[in-house]
């Protein structure tokens, strides 16, 4: 028997940058990005643009153009810019990812040429995915323009679309060239969207830095409010964090079981699957965070005192704790629409042995490769009850209500 091994190791480096009127003759920021490259010629780039952003900033086709001409140099625009549905639509169609394929072929794209997707994250999901599997991998620059693309989803080296009924079943690990946040983008934003991008915010804080939590349990009131430098704030460090694991955690392409980014998301994937959409994918996150916390403290693991904690910022922030589809034939495992199905659809998106996160304390989470799932259907009745009551695990007047019986 012969053999033959070697390791490769190979550097991805991208940056993330923050900034306001990006398509602004006047800001070269995605001039200079494009430029960064070396190369000798102007290089070719299709915009895909998000429909939602298409409909609330008009003009933007025709900054686009502008500012493409104002830099003849180094930028070249390849096609009129291409405007695709946001939101799951975009992912659950394989038809959007076959149009901005041929979008890609008909303007002739190279592997040094850009695609640049505005939007929120799922457009930058489909074109990435799209970006991505082109001559097996063309530069992708994403202008993340919601909350929830700006400080998680947006600044990962993840695509996907949907598939036999799964999230993101397709996808590529494909880091994206840059990463521009321009927080120009996000007043426009309907309230359901600014709230959702806020839970992954939460979720970071939980998981990886308590102080990051602590100052959205400040500035919850400042944040349902649209203060929009409150949540540049947000952004800011919850972006860090989120980059920061992507450098030091040590398996930036998952090749092991676990997702410590993904706390609460195997009920929430599922959940979106469940309400067809209904629930956007920040609201479902909210639950799942919610499911995973309550599961940890009904466990042991996790204090009452943050307990109560993680449950009342969420509800602060304006999300429900709970959903129907959540209780829905939870207790029978066989039947399509049971929650608990997801655990195994999550260990098989990861592959191995199961792994999920809980909690032991605000900002320190731990990896877990068994669910008790008698106590996970208790979890689902305590947020069922608090959802009920009208949200909240303080009665008025600051006390606490009952604390929910542990088995």
């Amino acid at each position: 028997m012969d053999s033959i091994q070697q390791e490769i190791q190979v550097a991805f480096r991208y940056r993330v940058h923050f900034t306001t009127g990006v398509f602004d003759r006047s800001n070269p920021l995605l001039k200079d990005v494009i430029a960064s490259a070396g190369d000798h010629s102007p290089s070719r780039v299709v915009f895909v643009i998000d429909e939602g952003v298409h409909r609330n900033h008009r003009e933007l086709g025709a900054a686009i153009e502008s500012y493409c001409a104002h830099y003849p140099e180094i930028l070249r625009l390849a096609a009129p810019a291409l405007v695709v549905p946001g939101g799951e639509q975009v992912k659950n169609d394989t038809r959007w990812v076959d149009t901005i394929h041929r979008a890609i072929h008909d303007a002739g794209l190279c592997r040094h040429s850009y695609v640049v997707a505005a939007g929120g994250g799922a457009v930058l999901d489909a074109a990435g995915y799209a970006a991505g599997t082109a001559h097996r991998g063309i530069r992708l620059i994403r202008i993340p323009t919601t909350v929830l693309a700006q400080d998680d989803s947006g600044v990962g080296v993840k695509n996907g679309i949907n598939a036999f009924g799964k999230k993101n079943y397709l996808g590529t690990f494909a880091p994206p060239f840059a990463v521009i946040n321009d927080f120009g983008f996000l007043p426009t934003l309907p309230d359901r969207d600014w709230r959702s991008g806020t839970v992954e915010a939460v979720k970071v804080g939980l998981i990886k830095e308590a102080g990051l939590f602590e100052f959205i349990e400040r500035n919850s009131a400042a944040l349902v409010n649209r203060d929009l430098a409150v949540m540049e704030q947000t952004i800011r460090r919850c972006a860090a964090l989120h980059l920061s694991h992507i450098r030091t955690g040590g398996d930036p392409f998952e090749l092991g079981s676990s997702r410590p980014l993904d706390f609460g998301h195997w009920a929430a994937h599922k959940l979106e699957q469940l309400t067809d959409y209904r629930l956007r994918h920040g609201e479902a996150v909210a639950i799942g965070i919610a499911l995973d916390s309550t599961y940890s403290y009904l466990s042991g693991f996790l204090a009452e005192a943050d307990w109560r904690r993680i449950t009342d910022v969420l509800l602060a922030l304006g999300f429900s704790v709970s959903a129907p589809e959540l209780g829905d034939h939870a207790e029978a495992e066989d039947h399509p629409k049971c929650i608990l199905r997801g655990l195994e659809e999550f260990r098989e998106h990861l592959g191995g042995r199961l792994t999920i996160m809980l909690l032991r304390a605000i900002g320190a989470a731990f990896e877990v490769h068994e669910v008790r799932k008698e106590i996970m259907i208790q979890s689902i009745e305590v947020l069922r009850q608090i959802s009920e009551a009208g949200g909240g695990t303080r009665r008025p007047g600051g006390e606490p209500a009952a604390t929910p019986a542990i088995r």
